[in-house]
């Protein structure tokens, strides 16, 4: 994973109020395989930033592999 990829949560983070499914955005690299992750409405407004491991998180893609590369 890495910068600005578009990521979902697989699980709950209950303290965040964070939902599994939740979509975000990759804004930081803090360690290795753990990212700050914004999370927006559909307006764009960030209503929640944290770090969240890469193990609770699965990258969306919206091309086929072979097209995106």
């Amino acid at each position: 994973m890495k910068l600005l990829d578009v990521v979902a949560l697989v699980d709950d983070i209950p303290e965040k109020n964070l939902k599994r499914g939740q979509v975000g955005t990759i804004v930081e690299i803090l360690a290795p395989n753990v990212f700050e992750v914004e999370f927006s409405d559909l307006d764009g407004q960030a209503y929640e930033i944290c770090a969240v491991p890469e193990s609770n998180l699965m990258m969306l893609r919206h091309l086929p592999e072979a097209i995106a590369a």
